[in-house]
């Protein structure tokens, strides 16, 4: 899978900010910026309102750079919304009366360069998404089976590729496909079941859990990379079958257990229940 298609989310004071790689850097969720700045309840209103009053007054070029990216919409499906660089993002900020202005300024600054330090770097990445996880309070143990079950994914993702798979529709299906067959549910109605909305699932998975979602998806890859299947149909197939193989493991383990596997539990509800004991 293309970068492009990658959704993550950065934090500013504790307020989530999708971005996306576009054109080989961070654009940012203009909707998400308003919100974080002016703590407005409507934020694409304001946007809207300060568009046109951007347009009015000759800022006809911030217009201009800002481009409709599919990201990760509340509802965790990818939806066009407006997004820009960091040099167009100061463009609009510069406009909007907050006392978070400034720190918001710096947090942007070094959230573009760290896009720069990492294509020079790519291995800058993976220690900061480390860094980012163990901050949140995630466990040494965990972050190593997120880690590996990061690198799983991108392996499969680009095995799809080369079969050529290139929709963004297409790899959804096909992700649905092996998560269906691996535990019993889409990732729509795993994160239903979790409580979740634009939060990544796999951040809320517990052991079990990402231990056979990366199963599924490493078993996807060897059989692919086997087969080599060339149309959509045989690849949808093949997903299938990964699938299968790691729900089998999940239903023996749920036997030899006497629980389910699949839990309702996300982290959000282990950090209340933390913050609750202390």
């Amino acid at each position: 899978m293309t970068q492009n298609f990658t959704t993550k989310i950065a934090v500013f004071q504790k307020k989530d900010v999708r971005k996306i790689i576009h054109k080989n850097e961070w654009w940012f969720s203009i909707i998400d910026i308003i919100e974080v700045l002016t703590g407005t309840v409507r934020p694409r209103k304001y946007w809207n309102d300060l568009k046109k009053k951007l347009i009015k007054e000759g800022y006809s070029e911030v217009s201009e750079n800002i481009g409709q990216l599919k990201i990760i919409a509340p509802d965790g499906k990818k939806r066009e919304t407006d997004c820009a660089n960091t040099e167009t993002i100061f463009r609009i900020i510069q406009t909007i009366p907050s006392p978070k202005t400034e720190p918001f300024k710096r947090w942007l600054a070094k959230v573009g360069y760290e896009r720069v330090q990492e294509i020079e770097d790519p291995e800058l990445a993976t220690k900061r998404t480390r860094m980012l996880y163990k901050l949140k309070g995630y466990s040494k143990n965990w972050i190593e089976k997120r880690m590996r079950g990061i690198a799983i994914r991108e392996e499969l993702t680009d095995e799809w590729q080369k079969r050529g798979i290139k929709e963004q529709k297409e790899y959804e299906i096909l992700t649905a496909e092996i998560s269906k067959a691996t535990f019993g549910v889409t990732p729509s109605e795993y994160k239903k079941l979790k409580g979740l909305k634009r939060q990544n699932l796999r951040d809320h998975m517990n052991d079990l859990e990402l231990i056979f979602n990366m199963l599924g998806e490493r078993v996807t890859t060897e059989i692919s990379q086997q087969e080599k299947p060339d149309t959509f149909a045989e690849n949808k197939k093949v997903a299938g079958r990964g699938g299968n193989i790691a729900g089998n493991a999940r239903k023996q383990t749920e036997k030899e257990l006497g629980r389910p596997v699949v839990s309702k539990e996300n982290y959000l509800q282990k950090s209340k229940n933390k913050k609750k004991l202390k």
